[in-house]
């Protein structure tokens, strides 16, 4: 009985060994970080509806190339349990990825709702490398290049950034705010010249992927009716299943239509109602409307959204043309891709002025130095009180280094009781 019950013991010993071995990185994954408390504020708020957009960049004590699901998983949560990712929509679309994930692994992590993958990533195909590499399916986002160079102070200059402008496409910029304990100068100039421009789209990475796949499920409705004062040209982008269905659904954001119409003489705009603001050198996604030179209407506007044009000519011919490759039919659009976010306030504070620029948080979470320190000692603590319990186990049996410091146990009685039955055998004769 009493051997059964050290068998027993060690086998305790020995499973709660096993037990923390393997489910050690769970727990070390969940404990290993604080979170950053700016995000359930006024000030995560307020960056929310000027226009950022949250994303992924990765968990403390989960790994990219072991499992990137998991890693996908748990920082959308992270994000999704605190804030929205954008003032269009609430689950996230974007997130970081190292080089040499496989193709399988990134369909795991898209699989998680993330659209966007970034920004340089090593994959055949890839979205806007260079101004003419626009993308042409969902998996060429999973290698969104990264054009312009860092927003740090003496990595770039303005002549390049207004180069790769002008080539037009998607300029996506990359900017980390601390490296360690310093902090990273920004380049101011370049700053200054994007928020004052009127020609781009400043956007984020969500954003541009919705307005492309909205490009490539669209549908909308469109009459004319004449009044006593006139005409009244009815539109509407229609929310469709196949915008709406699937792994990867963008947000509903404001999208420009271009239409054209034989009079110019307009009175007045609507939306859903009200009177539509102007987009006229806007460079921030937003619904309104603008009239270009060339006598084409657009109109900005969500999925769902009834527009209403009046004209005053009573005999109106027009023709809807389709959606415009940027918003705002902007030739070139520009992102800044704010990596490894971990404390949002010392992020962004310096941009607060810059109203107009738009930021793609990419967060993760603080790593805390106390957080798990415990498991690995843990750990080696069990382990070695289950090599000495069986040390002891097997000492009492008479066997290894901790048998001449316990009693007689079986064995060793046995060897007496035969050495004691010579001695009588060997007295007798």
């Amino acid at each position: 009985m009493r051997g059964a019950q050290k068998s027993r013991g060690l086998s305790l010993l020995l499973t709660s060994t096993l037990v923390l071995i393997v489910f050690h990185p769970v727990a070390l994954a969940e404990s290993a970080w604080d979170e950053d408390g700016w995000l359930q504020t006024s000030y995560g708020t307020d960056r929310l509806e000027s226009g950022d957009e949250f994303g992924c960049y990765g968990m403390p004590g989960l790994s990219w190339y072991n499992d990137p699901g998991a890693v996908a998983q748990a920082c959308q949560s992270y994000i999704t349990e605190r804030i929205n990712a954008s003032q269009w929509g609430v689950h996230p679309l974007s997130t970081y990825t190292p080089k040499s994930l496989t193709m399988a692994q990134h369909e795991r992590i898209a699989s998680q709702g993330f659209a966007v993958h970034g920004d340089e990533n090593d994959l055949e195909g890839s979205a806007w490398l260079n101004s003419t590499d626009a993308p042409e399916d969902v998996w060429d986002w999973y290698n969104l290049g990264r054009r312009g160079g860092s927003l740090e102070k003496g990595m770039t200059s303005l002549d390049s950034i207004q180069e790769e402008v002008s080539a037009g496409g998607l300029v996506n910029l990359y900017w980390i705010g601390r490296v360690n304990d310093a902090t990273v100068r920004h380049d101011r100039e370049v700053l200054t010249y994007l928020n004052d421009a009127e020609d781009i789209w400043l956007t984020t990475w969500g954003e541009a992927w919705s307005y492309w796949s909205a490009r490539r499920c669209y549908e909308f409705d469109h009459a004319a009716e004449v009044t006593e004062e006139g005409t009244v040209l009815r539109f509407e982008s229609l929310i469709t299943e196949a915008c709406t269905s699937g792994e990867l659904v963008g947000w509903n954001l404001p999208l420009t239509w271009r239409l054209t119409a034989s009079s110019t003489d307009v009175s007045k705009v609507l939306i859903s109602g009200d009177d539509a603001l102007s987009i006229e050198g806007e460079t921030n996604t937003m619904e309104g409307w603008r009239q270009q030179e060339d006598g084409v209407f657009l109109v900005s506007v969500k999925n769902g959204e009834p527009v209403e044009l009046h004209f005053n000519d009573t005999e109106l011919e027009y023709d809807v043309l389709g959606l415009t490759e940027f918003w705002n039919n902007h030739s070139a659009a520009v992102t800044i891709a704010g990596h490894e976010t971990s404390d949002l306030f010392k992020w962004s504070k310096r941009f607060l002025e810059d109203e107009n620029v738009r930021f793609t948080w990419l967060l993760t979470p603080r790593t805390t130095v106390e957080g798990a320190a415990w498991m690995p000692y843990a750990v080696l603590g069990v382990v070695f009180a289950s090599t000495v319990g069986m040390m002891a186990v097997l000492g009492r049996e008479g066997i290894g280094p901790l048998g001449p410091y316990f009693g007689a146990g079986p064995n060793t009685t046995k060897q007496a009781d035969s050495q004691q039955k010579k001695r009588s055998l060997d007295a007798e004769e």
